[in-house]
Protein backbone atom coordinates (compact mmCIF):
# COMPACT_ATOMS: atom_id res chain seq x y z
CA UNK A 1 0.00 0.00 0.00
CA UNK A 2 1.43 3.40 -0.95
CA UNK A 3 2.10 6.03 1.71
CA UNK A 4 -0.76 8.18 0.39
CA UNK A 5 -3.21 5.28 0.44
CA UNK A 6 -2.07 4.30 3.95
CA UNK A 7 -2.66 7.84 5.26
CA UNK A 8 -6.06 8.00 3.56
CA UNK A 9 -6.92 4.56 5.01
CA UNK A 10 -5.97 5.72 8.52
CA UNK A 11 -8.06 8.89 8.13
CA UNK A 12 -11.04 6.83 6.94
CA UNK A 13 -10.74 4.35 9.84
CA UNK A 14 -10.41 7.22 12.31
CA UNK A 15 -13.46 8.92 10.80
CA UNK A 16 -15.51 5.75 11.08
CA UNK A 17 -14.44 5.16 14.68
CA UNK A 18 -15.17 8.74 15.62
CA UNK A 19 -18.55 8.54 13.91
CA UNK A 20 -19.51 5.74 16.25
CA UNK A 21 -18.77 8.01 19.21
CA UNK A 22 -21.41 10.43 17.98
CA UNK A 23 -24.30 7.98 18.21
CA UNK A 24 -26.66 9.31 20.81
CA UNK A 25 -24.99 12.72 20.97
CA UNK A 26 -27.35 15.63 21.17
CA UNK A 27 -27.57 18.27 18.51
CA UNK A 28 -25.94 21.57 19.44
CA UNK A 29 -26.09 24.86 17.60
CA UNK A 30 -23.07 27.17 17.36
CA UNK A 31 -23.39 29.64 20.20
CA UNK A 32 -20.99 32.18 21.69
CA UNK A 33 -18.36 30.62 23.93
CA UNK A 34 -16.26 32.79 26.26
CA UNK A 35 -13.03 30.91 25.58
CA UNK A 36 -13.49 31.14 21.82
CA UNK A 37 -14.50 34.81 22.11
CA UNK A 38 -11.17 35.59 23.83
CA UNK A 39 -9.22 33.60 21.25
CA UNK A 40 -10.96 35.35 18.34
CA UNK A 41 -10.35 38.75 19.92
CA UNK A 42 -6.62 38.03 20.19
CA UNK A 43 -6.24 36.38 16.78
CA UNK A 44 -8.26 38.86 14.72
CA UNK A 45 -6.26 41.73 16.19
CA UNK A 46 -2.93 40.24 15.03
CA UNK A 47 -1.69 40.81 11.68
CA UNK A 48 4.80 34.08 5.11
CA UNK A 49 3.71 30.78 6.12
CA UNK A 50 6.07 29.19 3.65
CA UNK A 51 9.60 28.60 4.88
CA UNK A 52 11.00 27.18 1.67
CA UNK A 53 10.52 28.72 -1.77
CA UNK A 54 10.53 25.36 -3.54
CA UNK A 55 7.83 23.96 -1.21
CA UNK A 56 5.77 27.09 -1.78
CA UNK A 57 5.98 26.80 -5.54
CA UNK A 58 5.12 23.10 -5.56
CA UNK A 59 2.14 23.57 -3.23
CA UNK A 60 0.81 26.65 -5.03
CA UNK A 61 1.08 25.09 -8.49
CA UNK A 62 -0.56 21.86 -7.33
CA UNK A 63 -3.40 23.60 -5.49
CA UNK A 64 -3.89 26.15 -8.27
CA UNK A 65 -4.54 23.35 -10.73
CA UNK A 66 -7.14 21.85 -8.39
CA UNK A 67 -8.81 25.22 -7.77
CA UNK A 68 -8.96 26.21 -11.45
CA UNK A 69 -12.50 24.92 -11.99
CA UNK A 70 -13.78 27.23 -9.23
CA UNK A 71 -11.65 30.33 -9.78
CA UNK A 72 -10.67 30.92 -13.41
CA UNK A 73 -8.26 33.83 -12.94
CA UNK A 74 -4.77 32.48 -12.08
CA UNK A 75 -3.77 35.57 -10.07
CA UNK A 76 -6.92 35.38 -7.96
CA UNK A 77 -6.34 31.66 -7.39
CA UNK A 78 -2.75 32.15 -6.24
CA UNK A 79 -3.68 35.08 -4.02
CA UNK A 80 -6.43 33.07 -2.32
CA UNK A 81 -4.15 30.06 -1.92
CA UNK A 82 -1.41 32.16 -0.30
CA UNK A 83 -3.94 33.64 2.11
CA UNK A 84 -5.48 30.27 2.97
CA UNK A 85 -2.04 28.79 3.56
CA UNK A 86 -0.96 31.71 5.76
CA UNK A 87 -4.12 31.75 7.89
CA UNK A 88 -4.27 27.97 8.22
CA UNK A 89 -0.64 27.78 9.34
CA UNK A 90 -1.16 30.77 11.66
CA UNK A 91 -3.99 28.87 13.36
CA UNK A 92 -2.09 25.56 13.38
CA UNK A 93 -4.25 23.85 10.74
CA UNK A 94 -3.49 21.91 7.59
CA UNK A 95 -4.20 24.26 4.65
CA UNK A 96 -5.77 21.39 2.72
CA UNK A 97 -8.33 20.83 5.49
CA UNK A 98 -9.25 24.52 5.27
CA UNK A 99 -9.55 24.23 1.48
CA UNK A 100 -11.89 21.26 1.97
CA UNK A 101 -14.05 23.17 4.45
CA UNK A 102 -14.26 26.16 2.08
CA UNK A 103 -15.12 23.81 -0.78
CA UNK A 104 -18.08 22.46 1.20
CA UNK A 105 -19.16 25.74 2.82
CA UNK A 106 -19.08 28.17 -0.09
CA UNK A 107 -17.58 26.48 -3.17
CA UNK A 108 -15.00 29.30 -3.04
CA UNK A 109 -17.63 32.05 -3.40
CA UNK A 110 -16.38 35.00 -1.38
CA UNK A 111 -19.81 36.64 -1.10
CA UNK A 112 -21.75 33.49 -0.19
CA UNK A 113 -24.43 33.92 2.48
CA UNK A 114 -26.21 30.89 3.95
CA UNK A 115 -29.88 30.61 4.80
CA UNK A 116 -28.99 31.25 8.47
CA UNK A 117 -26.80 34.27 7.68
CA UNK A 118 -23.28 32.75 7.73
CA UNK A 119 -21.00 34.74 5.45
CA UNK A 120 -18.02 34.42 3.16
CA UNK A 121 -15.66 31.65 2.15
CA UNK A 122 -15.74 29.84 5.50
CA UNK A 123 -19.36 30.80 6.29
CA UNK A 124 -18.70 32.60 9.56
CA UNK A 125 -21.70 33.63 11.65
CA UNK A 126 -21.89 37.44 12.04
CA UNK A 127 -22.63 37.29 15.79
CA UNK A 128 -18.89 36.70 16.33
CA UNK A 129 -18.13 40.30 15.28
CA UNK A 130 -20.28 41.66 18.11
CA UNK A 131 -19.01 39.02 20.56
CA UNK A 132 -15.41 40.17 20.13
CA UNK A 133 -16.16 43.89 19.87
CA UNK A 134 -15.45 44.30 16.14
CA UNK A 135 -18.88 45.09 14.67
CA UNK A 136 -17.38 46.80 11.60
CA UNK A 137 -15.44 43.76 10.37
CA UNK A 138 -16.52 42.62 6.91
CA UNK A 139 -16.83 38.84 6.79
CA UNK A 140 -16.79 38.82 2.99
CA UNK A 141 -13.26 40.23 3.05
CA UNK A 142 -11.04 37.22 2.40
CA UNK A 143 -8.43 37.90 5.12
CA UNK A 144 -11.04 38.64 7.77
CA UNK A 145 -13.15 35.61 6.90
CA UNK A 146 -10.16 33.27 6.90
CA UNK A 147 -8.85 34.64 10.21
CA UNK A 148 -12.21 34.13 11.93
CA UNK A 149 -12.94 30.78 10.28
CA UNK A 150 -9.51 29.23 10.91
CA UNK A 151 -9.50 30.43 14.52
CA UNK A 152 -12.96 28.97 15.14
CA UNK A 153 -12.10 25.65 13.48
CA UNK A 154 -8.84 25.27 15.41
CA UNK A 155 -10.64 26.06 18.67
CA UNK A 156 -13.18 23.32 18.04
CA UNK A 157 -10.47 20.81 17.08
CA UNK A 158 -8.64 21.60 20.32
CA UNK A 159 -11.89 21.49 22.33
CA UNK A 160 -12.63 18.04 20.88
CA UNK A 161 -9.06 16.79 21.49
CA UNK A 162 -8.38 16.36 17.78
CA UNK A 163 -11.66 14.61 16.97
CA UNK A 164 -12.30 16.03 13.50
CA UNK A 165 -15.81 14.61 13.21
CA UNK A 166 -16.97 16.40 16.35
CA UNK A 167 -14.94 19.56 15.64
CA UNK A 168 -16.34 19.91 12.12
CA UNK A 169 -19.86 19.22 13.41
CA UNK A 170 -19.39 21.99 15.99
CA UNK A 171 -18.13 24.32 13.28
CA UNK A 172 -21.25 23.63 11.24
CA UNK A 173 -23.58 23.85 14.25
CA UNK A 174 -24.59 20.21 13.79
CA UNK A 175 -22.94 18.41 16.72
CA UNK A 176 -24.42 14.94 16.95
CA UNK A 177 -24.70 14.54 13.19
CA UNK A 178 -22.03 13.24 10.85
CA UNK A 179 -23.20 14.21 7.34
CA UNK A 180 -21.33 17.53 7.25
CA UNK A 181 -18.05 16.31 8.80
CA UNK A 182 -17.98 13.31 6.48
CA UNK A 183 -18.48 15.57 3.47
CA UNK A 184 -15.56 17.83 4.47
CA UNK A 185 -13.33 14.83 5.15
CA UNK A 186 -14.32 13.23 1.85
CA UNK A 187 -13.26 16.39 -0.04
CA UNK A 188 -10.03 16.43 1.96
CA UNK A 189 -9.27 12.78 1.18
CA UNK A 190 -10.30 12.73 -2.47
CA UNK A 191 -9.66 16.24 -3.77
CA UNK A 192 -7.35 18.33 -1.57
CA UNK A 193 -5.11 15.74 0.10
CA UNK A 194 -1.36 16.33 -0.21
CA UNK A 195 1.20 13.82 1.00
CA UNK A 196 3.63 15.89 3.13
CA UNK A 197 6.38 13.24 3.19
Amino acid sequence: MSAKNWVMFKILIRSLCLSLLLIGATEAKQVPDAELRALLTKTVSESSSFYDRFDAEVWLVDMSGRLKRYIKDPEQRLELLKRVHAEAKHAGLEPELVMSLIHVESAFKRFAISSVGAQGLMQVMPFWKKEIGRPDDNLTTVDTNLRYGCTILKHYIDKENGNLIRALARYNGSLGKIKYPEKVLRFWQTYWFVNHQ
